[in-house]
């Protein structure tokens, strides 16, 4: 490896977080989320590292799942997204999935296919308005499902404002999931916001996601944290000085209001990081966070040290991780860190720290 961009994701960090969140969840089980990659983190390293944390695994379609049994994996696995197809209800029953079903035309192709689930899950509308059945029309599809034999059913929808627990949107779904016949029994409403932020409805399972590798977007009750898990890391590979006037980058946005030392760093949109980043977004370093200016290019970016002058060329920069978070940076961007996780590209190599597995 000559460029010294990378990401490095943090295992330990992983398993700890995993941790925290089956303490905050109480008596539900849990599932791991690891869609789009484990959130750009990798799935198969991230699912082996929770195989002993976690009851099941969630995918949004079926090919993340095949990925995951043809790396080994054998605990549960759902499919959000459920069948896309008739051949699609027969893979995911040929690798003893779990189908979400959110719709008359799935439970057609379950019908027409002959395929036999141990378990299903039966996703309701309460509020988002993507996929799912209304409530009132959950006993319709529980008495189909039936004919086919399925031994297990689990109602579950999803949170459209799980970081606002007070919102009057998350009010009326709780209430809509509430009337549900067995909603409390065998259900999930949780993902990580709801379960970082205490929402609390009556299920059996919660889903996590995001707060798994460390990001959230709520605050964690007192006496929790996580550990970001992606590292996002580079070196500094030229400085140079530049007089009051002078511009930084495409379309010259930025401008020295004084002699600066400009650093470039071997990274940028070509790579995950934000081409919509702002001059001011924070770039750490071994002491002290610095700006980024001028306009992120396909392969680098460039930052003000002029208060910097510790650094130099080689100095390592971390372009999110433990400081700045993803959160931070996002927030800089006016996305979120789920975004930019999920972005990333496969030129930047991932490494991976491995967890001792002799650890409780």
């Amino acid at each position: 490896m000559t460029r010294p961009t990378r990401f490095t994701i943090d295992l330990q960090a992983l398993r700890e977080n995993a941790l925290t969140l089956k303490r905050i969840a109480g008596q539900r089980r849990s599932m791991a989320v690891v869609k789009a990659d484990a959130y750009g983190h990798g799935a198969v390293h991230c699912a082996k590292t929770l195989l002993p944390l976690v009851d099941a695994f969630a995918v949004a379609i079926t090919e993340e799942a095949i990925e995951l049994r043809e790396a080994g994996i054998e605990l549960p696995i759902l499919v959000l997204q459920g069948p896309h197809s008739q051949e699609d209800v027969r893979e995911m029953a040929n690798a003893s999935l779990w189908p979400a079903i959110s719709s008359e035309h799935q439970i057609g192709w379950l019908e027409q296919s002959g395929a036999r689930f141990d378990q299903i899950w039966i996703k309701c509308d309460t509020g988002m308005h993507r996929l799912g059945f209304m409530p009132s029309e959950i006993a319709s599809a529980r008495t189909r499902l039936a004919t086919q034999s399925v031994r297990d059913t689990v109602l579950m929808s999803h949170f459209a404002d799980a970081e606002a627990p007070e919102s009057p949107l998350t009010a009326r779904q709780l209430a809509r999931w509430s009337e549900i016949e067995g909603s409390s029994k065998t259900g999930s409403f949780s993902n990580s916001a709801a379960t970082t932020g205490e929402i609390t409805p009556q299920e059996s399972w919660v889903r996590l996601g995001y707060a798994l590798y460390g990001g959230s977007l709520v605050e964690l009750p007192e006496g929790y944290s996580l550990n970001p898990v992606m590292h996002f890391e580079s070196r500094i590979a030229s400085v140079r000085w530049i007089e009051v006037g002078e511009s930084v980058g495409y379309g010259g946005r930025w401008v020295a209001n004084r002699p600066s030392r400009i650093a470039t760093i071997p990274a940028g949109y070509g790579d995950g990081y934000p081409r919509a980043a702002p001059d001011g977004t924070p770039i750490g370093t071994q002491r002290e966070v610095v700006p980024m200016v001028g306009t992120v290019s396909m392969d680098m970016i460039t930052a003000d040290i002029t208060d910097a002058p510790d650094l130099g060329v080689g100095s390592p920069v971390t372009l999110w991780g433990a400081s700045p978070t993803v959160d931070l940076v996002a927030a800089h961007c006016d996305t979120i860190g789920y975004e930019l996780c999920t972005r990333i590209t496969r030129r930047v190599p991932r490494q991976f720290h491995r967890v001792n597995k002799d650890q409780d």
